[in-house]
């Protein structure tokens, strides 16, 4: 395989949550919880929520952000009624309108320095509520970057093959010389493939069930895998 271009997912890729904020949330509950436990439990989190998507269901539906908070929070063992709802409208009006998804990533610059240092051409390919631009740059990361695709600013979003699509029109490729880097094996890895791009699916806390594609446990080290892969 030889590629001339990766394309990230944003979410739990490139940034993640603000643990710190989720454990603060839960400590003005009463709920006692570390960020660590915090940041473990949104990785078991993430393959619940990945399976319990059906066709056709959007990533940046309502429901789809409480579903996920429900999830972190059972993991952590956080299952009282009363502690879900505060803490799901907590979630709905904190940080508007960017949310909860703006921490950088320990090893994304570095990512992204060495696929660019290595020849690659490097995008945004994200569903988002059209702020990933502007949070991805607050962060630094947009010199890094060729462009960024919002879904809520194309009109269409992961799985759906159209908007890897317009990634690759838009780089001047064709799908064998992309390849995609995301952390949600439904959306990201299937979306990819179907339109035609390899890719690697993240699991930082080894919590994926096998899967047939590879993994990697952070972005730096999904670039040094398809670096790997691209090598005469």
């Amino acid at each position: 395989m030889t590629i001339r271009a990766i394309f990230f997912d944003a979410g739990n890729t490139l940034i993640h949550m603000d643990y710190d904020a989720i454990a603060a949330a839960l400590g003005q509950e009463g709920v006692a919880a570390t960020v660590a436990e915090v940041q473990r439990a949104e990785w078991r989190a993430r393959v619940r929520l990945d399976v319990s998507f059906h066709p056709g269901a959007s990533t940046e539906h309502p429901s789809t952000g409480a579903r996920y908070l429900a999830f972190l929070l059972d993991e952590l063992g956080v299952r009282s009624a009363a502690t879900v709802a505060a803490l799901t409208a907590w979630r709905r009006t904190y940080n508007l309108p960017k949310g909860l998804w703006t921490v950088l990533e320990p090893d994304a610059k570095a990512a992204l320095e060495l696929a660019r240092r290595s020849g690659l051409a490097t995008a945004v390919i994200s569903n988002s509520n059209g702020t990933i631009a502007d949070i991805l740059d607050t962060l630094d990361l947009g010199r890094y970057l060729d462009f960024v695709i919002d879904s809520s600013k194309v009109g269409v979003e992961k799985p759906d093959r159209r908007i890897f699509h317009i990634a690759l029109e838009r780089a001047h490729l064709r799908p064998e010389q992309a390849a995609y880097i995301g952390d949600l094996y439904s959306i990201d890895v299937l979306g990819a493939r179907a339109a035609g791009l390899p890719a690697v699916l993240m699991d930082p806390g080894g919590c994926w069930p096998a899967r047939d594609c590879p993994t990697a446990q952070s972005v730096l080290g999904a670039v040094r895998l398809l670096l790997d892969g691209a090598r005469p």
